[in-house]
């Protein structure tokens, strides 16, 4: 194996920004050892400024030059991209994919040449504050080696989980993959609720951002589940039973699970 760059990042986008910056951050690895591709010349300008890595729009000599692979274009657009370098993958690369929906078998066919060793991986846009969460799942070909190589790469920007089984990493995207989304819409309902009630907007801002921070806190330090937590804020009688029975009428949390289960269906439909 004759590499310049340990990781070579393919498309530049908000999800590698992320996992580059939580790599560099906890100097898992120093910035000459990544590169990173892109066709936009604004997302690889971002890259270059940011971290001061290599960047290009070169996939072919990113694959020659790189180590482990880290895939990160639109699931609708993965056959193409890889069909542009995939004559060049060797069975020494690790293929680490974050792409919705792609499973590893699917991203293993596009090298017939060679045993792809391919992890698939499901983050999420937390990493960039070294708060996220993924799901990490082995292919075929892929050694208990390549594993923890790509839980690394995954736990200097938060945790990262082996997910025994790939028929649940449609699950892990509609639960983590997508869950900040949901708690961000949360937040901005309760912060408008804020506005309209009276509060200007900088302190609807910093009540809501603040509640929905020591919540998370209380439910990953106190030791108690969520249920348990609601019950003790919740007073008979008071205002926050007022406020729940509001969403029970509302059918809030039915809707929740809904929206869950939508985001699930769609990963299985992207895969498809």
């Amino acid at each position: 194996m004759n590499t310049q760059y340990e990781i070579g990042v393919i498309g530049a986008g908000n999800a590698a920004e992320g996992i580059v910056h939580g790599i560099l951050r906890n100097s898992v690895l120093l910035d000459d050892r990544i590169i990173a591709s892109d066709p936009d010349a604004e997302r690889r300008r971002v890259f270059e400024e940011r971290f001061h890595i290599v960047t290009t729009d070169d996939n072919h000599e990113l694959v020659k030059k790189s180590y482990i692979l880290l895939l990160a274009v639109k699931p609708q657009i993965y056959r193409a991209v890889v069909g542009e370098f995939a004559n060049v993958v060797r069975e020494d690369h690790l293929l680490v994919s974050i792409m919705a929906g792609v499973s590893t078998g699917a991203l293993e066919a596009c090298f017939p040449q060679i045993k792809a060793r391919v992890v698939r991986v499901m983050p999420n846009l937390a990493s960039h504050v070294g708060a996220g969460m993924a799901g990490v799942c082995p292919g075929r070909y892929a050694s208990e080696a390549d594993l923890l190589r790509a839980q690394r790469i995954f736990d200097a920007g938060g945790k990262s989980v082996h997910i025994d089984g790939e028929d649940l990493m449609d699950a892990v995207t509609a639960v983590s993959g997508t869950g900040p989304a949901y708690y961000y819409f949360f937040t901005e309902a309760v912060m408008e609720a804020a506005r309209r009630i009276g509060l200007s907007p900088w302190q609807a801002n910093l009540l809501a951002k603040q509640t929905a921070l020591g919540a998370a806190q209380m439910m990953l330090e106190s030791g108690e589940t969520p249920d348990q937590l609601r019950e003790k804020v919740a007073s008979p009688g008071g205002t926050t039973e007022a406020a729940l029975a509001a969403m029970r009428q509302s059918r809030i949390f039915e809707h929740i699970v809904e929206a869950v289960e939508a985001a699930f269906n769609r990963s299985r439909e992207l895969g498809a």
